[in-house]
């Protein structure tokens, strides 16, 4: 088991300060603050005299407990912060000190001043210099800019907002806005605002930008303490200082997403998000369909081999030989069949009506495509293959387990269809719309109609998921028919491609 030390404030509220690591770290208390969500009443500063005492009997010098990483927070005045550099460098005079990382809080999430102006010149000058890595948020930066240097390094780059006296920065939670597309649940966002952390590491020339959708949330009391006591937890066990800040910045945005409001104001994070018994989190906002993209995610390659084949490409840029697209269709024919009575087995083991009506409403999709499809020739050899995949699957599984069999075609079609009309509407890789010999097949994918269906389909399969939790067993035993049914449609494009 790994030891850390925090340095910090006590606060009342739960929110921040030694609360959000006090369960695996030592605390060393700076000041009492009574506070809630709306705001801070009052704070008592510890004497630094009876900080040193806490810093002794809280094992840091007493030499009972070893160190594996420490972290400062609220320190609120010169003289406080002064009794902790001098402790921390009387303690590791003669060994090395562990990674220290220091959150220069200057100020609450409602506003309130939390540290004095005094101490900032004593924490750029003696307290940084220790760190391992300092995490201001936006203000915190512009409040220690007035008072020290740019590094020299970064003045031609959009990021300077770093301290040439400490080795490493880490700058929290700064909202840009950009244009983001999402390949893995067929939506399209043409813009969204996210925020980023930027990582910039001494000695390096690049900067680390990790991106997040911004999170419309009052439960962000907090934030950067729990940034930072995390950051500190992943130093303590070995992580390397990039990977810590990237695991650091998915906990404390995972803690934002799940958190329940409490009181009138900012309120906290879910600290205890990542020891859910569940193994697929909670929708929220910027990951409405959790279930789906876990499964994506966890079967990435064989999915974008899928969904980017180049029976896909050659047929977005209209050079799809004709016999190839025509025996596709005539395939796709034999195939639907299949389909259309995996979807009627869905529907007979559907215990209620939206679930049935779900069911139903793909066969009519279905009825509605085939005008599109010819039934001239045999069936080949992959066709018979998925298409008795499917039914085995639905003869012997529940009803979930066919939908993992039967969602791979539903959601990768409608995919396919949006990929194509976005890259083609910004004019890149050769994709083409208008004039594309192959339109009418893409417009049915991307159309409102099939779309329509794949929300249907996403919002089935992730109710499942939520009321009846699969444990690991299970959800590898889904995960394996999921990836089995993506590579029979990797190989049913494979089959049109060569003519087999």
């Amino acid at each position: 088991m790994t030891a850390v030390l925090t340095i910090a404030g006590s606060d009342c509220s739960g929110g921040a300060g030694i609360q959000v690591g006090d369960s695996p770290f030592d605390a060393a208390i700076t000041a009492l603050v009574a506070e809630n969500t709306v705001g801070v009443q009052d704070v008592h500063p510890s004497p630094p005299a009876f900080l040193k005492q806490q810093l002794g009997v809280d094992s840091l010098c007493s030499g009972d407990i070893k160190m594996d990483a420490l972290k400062t927070g609220m320190l609120f005045d010169a003289s406080i912060t002064r009794a902790v550099v001098e402790t921390l460098k009387a303690h590791y005079a003669n060994e090395s000190m562990p990674p220290l990382v220091c959150d220069p809080v200057c100020v609450a999430t409602s506003g309130h001043s939390l540290l004095n102006p005094d101490a900032i010149q004593v924490m750029i000058e003696d307290l940084f210099p220790l760190a391992t890595i300092i995490t201001p948020n936006k203000s915190e930066v512009e409040l220690l800019l007035s008072h020290g240097p740019l590094n020299p390094t970064l003045q031609s780059k959009p990021l300077k907002k770093c301290y040439c006296s400490s080795r490493n920065y880490a700058l929290p939670r700064w909202p840009i806005r950009r244009e983001h597309g999402d390949l893995q649940t067929g939506r399209t966002i043409t813009q969204m605002v996210v925020v980023v952390d930027m990582l910039h590491q001494h000695g390096e020339e690049n900067v680390a930008l990790l991106i997040r959708p911004r999170i419309d949330s009052m439960s962000t009391h907090g934030t950067g303490c729990t940034l930072s006591a995390a950051i500190a937890c992943g130093l303590a066990t070995g992580h390397t200082l990039l990977d810590a800040v990237r695991e650091a910045t998915v906990y404390t945005h995972l803690g934002i997403e799940t958190a329940t409001a409490i009181g009138h104001g900012h309120g906290p994070l879910n600290h205890m998000h990542s020891i859910s018994q569940s193994i697929i989190p909670s929708p929220t906002a910027s990951n409405p369909y959790p279930f789906t993209r876990r499964l994506i995610q966890d079967n990435l390659k064989i999915w974008k081999a899928y969904v980017q084949h180049p029976f896909v490409i050659q047929l977005a840029q209209g050079v799809l030989p004709q016999e190839s697209f025509l025996h596709f269709a005539k395939q796709d024919y034999h195939y639907l069949r299949y389909y259309a009575r995996a979807y009627s087995l869905l529907a007979a083991k559907s215990t209620s009506f939206p679930a049935i009506a779900s069911a139903t409403q793909t066969i009519l999709n279905v009825l509605h495509e085939i005008k599109n499809h010819t039934d001239t020739t045999p069936e080949s050899t992959a066709t018979m293959a998925y298409g008795g995949y499917l039914l085995d699957i639905g003869l012997q599984g529940d009803a979930t387990k066919l939908m993992m069999a039967l969602l791979a075609c539903l959601l990768g079609y409608g995919e396919v269809g949006l990929w194509i009309r976005k890259v083609a509407a910004q004019g890149k890789d050769g994709f083409i719309v208008e004039g594309n010999p192959y339109v009418h097949w893409i417009e049915d994918y991307a159309g409102e109609m099939y779309q329509g269906a794949v929300r249907l389909g996403l919002e089935t399969i992730e109710k499942c998921a939520m009321n009846d939790p699969p444990s690991a067993l299970r959800y590898a035993e889904w995960c394996e028919v999921w990836q089995k049914c993506t590579r029979l449609e990797k190989g049913f494009w494979d089959m049109a491609m060569n003519l087999a």
